[in-house]
């Protein structure tokens, strides 16, 4: 993969799926504030690919770090600079994140570009309609009926 980074991500351990996104600058997050932070990394993804960028688990099980948009979508196309819009969900205490701070992952995979074909009406299936919540919350045989 072509890249142009100060610093490249970096897979932590043999089979990870993610590699790590590092800030290449410094910023502040007060309680329920957030910023974009650059990476420093431009890439370019043959056709047929794309990278997800999403939070590190890490940051948000520990200090409620996390992303807005996640999975921010970085087509194949794009080559500008992949940067990261981080939320600080905690309420009341705040977050420094410094230049080297392993701030996302980025995860490449191939993607699949659909042929929309408009219809009347689509064909039926066992779902249906059913949305959010649709399924329940526990698993049928504890009794809650969903």
């Amino acid at each position: 993969m072509l890249i142009v980074a100060e610093t490249a991500p970096v897979y932590s351990h043999p089979g990870d799926a993610g590699a790590d996104l590092s800030a290449a600058e410094s910023v502040d997050l007060s309680p329920g504030q957030r910023a974009t932070v650059g990476t420093g990394v431009s890439i370019a993804l043959p056709d047929g690919y794309a990278a997800f960028v999403v939070p590190r688990s890490g940051l948000a099980a520990k200090h409620g770090i996390t992303i807005v948009n996640s999975p921010g979508t970085v087509d194949a196309g794009y080559r500008g600079e992949i940067r990261v819009t981080l939320l600080n969900t905690d309420a009341s205490v705040p977050y420094s994140v410094a230049v080297g701070d392993r701030i996302a992952q980025l995860v490449i995979m191939p993607v699949t570009r659909a042929r929309f074909v408009p219809v009347e009406t689509l064909p039926g299936s066992h779902r249906g309609e059913g949305g959010f919540g649709s399924t329940g919350y526990r698993d049928n045989k504890q009794g809650d009926g969903a």
